[in-house]
């Protein structure tokens, strides 16, 4: 029986010469990872530097927001959770995209990153645009399928976890 496909694609040790398909699968998901850290960073800033976002009532604030999404959302107890103090959570969620961001771009941690950036995500998704039909017109929910791809294969190029990755490889000998 033959197979379509190869399955000794990949070097079992680092010390191998590698295939022009291995080398650039490393760099697959590094466009993926410079949009959402960008973009969370962008968003994570832009709250944090818009005064009437961080209020807990007036136009623009995230408490209107929240009230007018409360009854169309998909759990409405966490924008309940959420007016108990609009600003705190305005700040928590700028911080947190900020810190996803950060730790996006410069790999830091970046499955941990990536799984905030999911959770994030997901909260939008089940409270602001829920209501969005088709369900394809919110883009919390194509922000959150993003982010699954970095959880799982986390910065193996150009990030501070890869750097130290190959610290503990050269120390081990090469092969871990």
């Amino acid at each position: 029986m033959t197979h379509s496909f190869r399955t000794d694609t990949h070097t079992p040790y680092y010390d191998e010469e590698r295939s022009w398909r291995d080398t650039i699968g490393q760099y697959a998901l590094l466009p993926l990872r410079i949009f959402l850290g960008v973009t969370f960073v962008y968003a994570g800033l832009d709250k944090l530097t818009d005064s009437a976002f961080m209020k807990g009532s007036g136009s623009g604030s995230i408490g209107d927001m929240m009230r007018s999404v409360r009854d169309s959302a998909a759990i409405p107890a966490l924008v309940d959770l959420s007016l108990k103090n609009p600003a705190g959570f305005g700040y928590a969620i700028a911080f947190g995209e900020l810190a996803v961001g950060i730790g996006t771009l410069l790999g830091i941690l970046a499955r941990l990153a990536a799984l905030g950036g999911a959770l994030i995500s997901l909260s939008l998704w089940l409270t602001v645009s829920w209501a969005s039909d088709p369900y394809y017109y919110g883009n919390d929910l194509a922000y959150l399928m993003a982010w699954l791809p970095l959880v799982l294969a986390g910065a193996s190029v150009f990030s501070v976890d890869a750097a130290l990755r190959a610290r503990r490889r050269r120390r081990a000998g090469g092969y871990r």
